[in-house]
């Protein structure tokens, strides 16, 4: 949802010949939103009339007021006021999913501004302040994707919604409790709580080597959620038949899109790119029979070999010319999930798949058609599992993957001794 706002500055004058003769009038943010009561706000600084750029809604370039403060320091503050009042307003937009009510806006804005109140200057009480300082050092540091910020930002919303008065003064393990207590209320699932954990823990690692954190919570708070250790958690993969069932499908001519969602599926099946390597794949990445890339998630690079598969699907597209010389025809992450979806229901690949799941305590389990949780990441996966089933060891394939170690290959190793056991088993039916 959107919710439509309008946010100015304004001077504030209390008898109608002020602003004609005004000097040192305060200045305003004024908040008209959903039809409700404008509401005002006290910037806490001071202006002349003269020194006031009505058009623009901000300080004239080059003065000073009264106590000292210059254009810079007054349309910083402005520039600040207004995205923290966008910020609140994106929260109820994205999570809450309704409109605020007044007393929701002010209550949060004060809580949001509390590090530009006097007395209230101290780095414990700058938590969301300093946070804010965290995210864009790590995101100019390690070159975030757009994903990546977005989840940081919606830590922070999740933070400000739990407790907008939260400061590094009142963090520690208890806190941490009902932090976790109030994400698994919200409906979240343990293994999305045990991300926003990872995130937590690395921001205070983070502002404790900054020295504006003395706790431990980022060595101390590890709470035990169910079903985050990976054993319950089914990885959705291709079988060697369903991707012959891909590559076999005769495709109308109506359904190019399709087709080409499903070439560049395959790719990453006969790869084990990433979407995001892949989408960002050039021709001069590819020589020699081999794929050169530096991979955008962890910045590792690789060197992959191509096979009969991965070099067809490349040989299809080589006359074809895409934007900045990609290599293959990749469209969003979205459209193609959306299109992967479709694909696998008309090549019929529709075993039953059993997800589970905890939230707190309560264990969940549903069971969906394969080809309803199709995405991208199901081609790396199948890679992996494939590789295994081919009897390729692991440590070869990490180095094809860019997998961290051969613990995070774990959960596929289980996988291939599984299906070991399965086909073992048949031998009891001779």
């Amino acid at each position: 949802m959107y919710i439509k706002r309008r946010i100015k500055f304004i001077l504030h004058t209390r008898k109608k010949g002020d602003f004609i003769h005004g000097r040192n009038l305060g200045i305003r943010m004024r908040v008209s939103y959903s039809g409700n009561t404008p509401l005002d706000f006290p910037i806490g600084h001071h202006i002349d009339v003269k020194d006031w750029d009505t058009k623009n809604e901000c300080a004239l370039e080059g003065i000073t007021n009264k106590a000292g403060q210059t254009s810079s320091d007054i349309n910083r503050i402005l520039d600040e006021y207004r995205s923290y009042m966008n910020e609140i307003f994106a929260r109820y937009e994205l999570i809450e999913k309704r409109i605020p009510t007044t007393q929701e806006v002010k209550d949060l804005f004060k809580s949001m501004t509390r590090h530009a109140s006097p007395g209230l200057s101290e780095m414990e009480e700058n938590l969301f302040m300093i946070f804010d300082n965290f995210t864009r050092e790590m995101c100019e540091k390690n070159q975030w994707t757009p994903s990546t910020y977005e989840n940081f930002v919606a830590l922070k919303n999740h933070f400000m919604m739990f407790d907008p008065n939260l400061s590094f003064r009142n963090a520690n393990d208890d806190k941490m409790q009902e932090y976790v207590n109030y994400l698994t209320k919200k409906g979240f699932r343990n293994t999305t709580i045990a991300k926003s954990l990872a995130f937590v823990r690395w921001f205070f690692r983070w502002a404790a080597n900054k020295g504006y954190y003395k706790g431990t919570i980022h060595q101390t708070f590890k709470p035990k959620l169910k079903g985050v250790d990976g054993n319950s958690k089914e990885i959705i993969y291709l079988t060697q038949e369903e991707i012959r069932s891909l590559q076999n499908y005769k495709f109308k001519s109506y359904e190019t899109a399709l087709e080409r969602v499903c070439d560049v599926f395959l790719f990453t099946c006969f790869t084990g790119l990433r979407y995001s390597d892949v989408a960002k794949l050039k021709r001069s990445d590819i020589k020699d029979g081999f794929i050169h890339v530096v991979t955008q998630k962890t910045a590792d690079g690789l060197i992959i070999e191509l096979n009969k598969h991965s070099q067809a699907i490349l040989e299809k597209y080589k006359d074809m010319n895409f934007p900045n010389d990609k290599a293959l025809p990749v469209v969003s992450n979205e459209k193609m999930n959306e299109h992967l979806k479709r694909l696998g229901q008309v090549c019929g690949i529709d075993e039953p798949q059993r997800v589970v799941y905890f939230k707190g305590s309560i264990r969940y389990e549903e069971v969906y058609p394969k080809w309803a949780l199709l995405t991208t990441h199901c081609g790396r996966r199948t890679f992996v599992v494939t590789a295994l089933q081919l009897g390729i060891p692991a440590e070869v394939i990490i180095r094809w993957t860019g997998h961290a170690d051969y613990k995070s290959m774990k959960p596929y190793v289980k996988i291939v001794d599984e299906l070991k056991e399965r086909s073992m088993a048949r031998f009891n039916d001779l």
